[in-house]
C-alpha cells in the first residue's frame, strides 16, 4: 500500500543500513565516475557546544552571513534522504513556469514501490500546476510529486538529475551529488550526498527564493477537487515548525543509510539561523527535532 509519509522502512533497506559500503560511480547524473569514498567516520566532538545533540554530523550558522556557530564532522559526505527535495524545489523554481499543467506519469507507481517511498497520494493521470507539485513534494514529502516535476523539467528523468548537478556546481557544492530528485537510493545508497556544510548553504540560497520560502513555512496546503484531479490535504512532517517558536522550515529527510536528518531554520529577536542534522537517530524522528532544538536554542543563548 502506498503511504503518505517518510519512505518506508523496508527490509532490504534495512540490510543496507548495516553495511557502510563505499558510494558507488555515478553515471547517470552527467557527473562522472568518481574514486569509492566511503562516508567518513565523525571527528572528535567540539569541547565548546550545544549539549546533547546526538547527530554525528552537523552544523548551525548565522543564515544571513554563513558564519558558522558550531558543527561536528561538517565535511563528511553522507546522504541525505528527502532533504535531496530542496535542490529539486531550487531547481524548478529558478526554472519557472510554476503554471505549467503537469499530468503524473505512470512512472509514479513503480518508483513509489520499488523503494517503499513516502508519497503525496498521487495517481497517474492527475493534472496539477507545477506549483501544486511543489507543496505536493515538500509538505508531506511525495516522492510522487518530485518524479512528476522532473520528468516534466528535465525534461526526462536523467536529464533534471544532470540539472541538480550543475546547479550544485554552480552554486559552489563541491561534495553533493544527486543521482535521484527524491533522495532515494537509486541507483544506491550512496550515490546521492552531501556534507553538513553543503547542506546550510543550499538551505541559505533555497531560502533567499521568496517562493520557497512560503513553501517550506506552510504547515497545511490543500487542492480542491477538479477537471483531472481528486482533492489533496497535504501537511508538513517538519513538525518543528509546531514546536519552536520562529521556526521557518525547512526539510525532513530520511532512508536507512541516511538516517533521521532534518535541514532547519528559526528566526528569534532579529537573528535568523540555520543549520542540519544527519542521522540523528536510524528511526526515531523525534530525534530530529531534539537536536535541532538544542542547536537552536544554544545558538540563539550566544
Amino acid at each position: 500500500m502506498r503511504t503518505v509519509g517518510r519512505p518506508g522502512r523496508s527490509g532490504a533497506a534495512a540490510a543496507l543500513a548495516m553495511a557502510l559500503p563505499a558510494m558507488a560511480l555515478i553515471t547517470a547524473t552527467g557527473v562522472g565516475a568518481r574514486a569509492a569514498v566511503p562516508p567518513a567516520a565523525p571527528s572528535a566532538r567540539a569541547p565548546a557546544g550545544p549539549a546533547g545533540v546526538a547527530a554525528p554530523w552537523a552544523e548551525l550558522a548565522n543564515a544571513a552571513t554563513g558564519a558558522v556557530l558550531w558543527s561536528r564532522s561538517p565535511a563528511a559526505p553522507r546522504p541525505m534522504g528527502s532533504i535531496a527535495k530542496v535542490m529539486t524545489a531550487y531547481v524548478v523554481i529558478e526554472a519557472g513556469g510554476l503554471n505549467r499543467v503537469i499530468t503524473v506519469p505512470r512512472g509514479i507507481v513503480g518508483y513509489d514501490r520499488k523503494y517503499g517511498a513516502s508519497t503525496a497520494g498521487l495517481r497517474p493521470g492527475e493534472k496539477l500546476t507545477a506549483l501544486q507539485l511543489l507543496y505536493a513534494m515538500m509538505l508531506p514529502s511525495g516522492c510522487d510529486a518530485a518524479y512528476a516535476l522532473a520528468a516534466s523539467y528535465g525534461p526526462g528523468l536523467t536529464a533534471f538529475v544532470a540539472r541538480m548537478n550543475a546547479t550544485a556546481a554552480r552554486l559552489g557544492l563541491r561534495a553533493s551529488r544527486f543521482s535521484d530528485f527524491s533522495g532515494l537510493p537509486d541507483p544506491g545508497p550512496y550515490t546521492t550526498y552531501s556534507t553538513a556544510r553543503d547542506l546550510v548553504s543550499l538551505g541559505r540560497d533555497a531560502m533567499r527564493l521568496p517562493l520557497f520560502r512560503q513553501i517550506v513555512a506552510t504547515r497545511v496546503y490543500r487542492v480542491a477537487a477538479g477537471p483531472g484531479r481528486q482533492a489533496h490535504t497535504w501537511q508538513n512532517l517538519n513538525l518543528l515548525l509546531a514546536r519552536y517558536p520562529g521556526a521557518a522550515g525547512i526539510k525532513t529527510g530520511f532512508t536507512a543509510a541516511a538516517g533521521e536528518c532534518l535541514l532547519f531554520e528559526a528566526r528569534r529577536g532579529g537573528r535568523t539561523l540555520i543549520g542540519v542534522v544527519l542521522h540523528s537517530s536510524p528511526g526515531d524522528l523525534n530525534a530530529t527535532f531534539n537536536d535541532a532544538i538544542k542547536m537552536l536554542n544554544w545558538g540563539f543563548s550566544r
